[in-house]
């Protein structure tokens, strides 16, 4: 038996018949992504606050090949069906969707979400996608994120 997370992750040709679906009945779309290995308060805050730009938000989850790539031989802590279902169970997430490639562009330009989200350790011009999401009449913008969380600050306070 599935259970309700489950059934909000979804491969990219369904997760675009979603997104049509969702455009169709003039549903404001925000799109985030993140390697989310270990669950804590920075994530839940950061897409938190990025699902009220509007009204379904979607997540992009690394991969585990593409997390081993960005953070090293050791990550992910946890497996990229773990982080989708912990992702996909809070309540304010609309869809999940797992993506192998280093960056989300081809999710971006496939999707094109009305409203494209990322931490403020970014700006509006080195966030992938934002030229897309810009010239296709959609909004790119930055969260501020919670000090003193971070996933590699949790794994090197558990080495000590």
């Amino acid at each position: 038996m599935s259970t309700l997370s489950e059934h909000k992750i979804h491969p990219l040709s369904e997760a675009i018949e979603i997104r049509k679906a969702w455009k169709n009945d003039h549903q404001k779309v925000v799109f985030t992504n993140g390697c989310f290995d270990i669950l804590h308060l920075g994530h839940v805050d950061y897409l938190e606050k990025s699902s009220q730009a509007g009204d379904k938000m979607i997540v992009a989850v690394n991969s585990d090949r593409s997390v081993r790539e960005l953070k090293g031989p050791e990550r992910p802590v946890n497996s990229e069906y773990a982080r989708a279902r912990l992702i996909a169970a809070l309540g304010f997430v609309s869809l999940v969707i797992i993506f192998d490639e280093e960056t989300p562009l081809e999710l971006i330009k496939a999707l094109l979400p009305d409203v494209l989200i990322k931490g403020n350790d970014y700006t509006i011009d080195t966030i992938v996608g934002s030229k897309e999401v810009l010239e296709a009449g959609g909004e790119v913008s930055t969260i501020d994120l919670v000090p003193n969380y971070s996933t590699t600050g949790i794994i090197n306070k558990l080495k000590k």
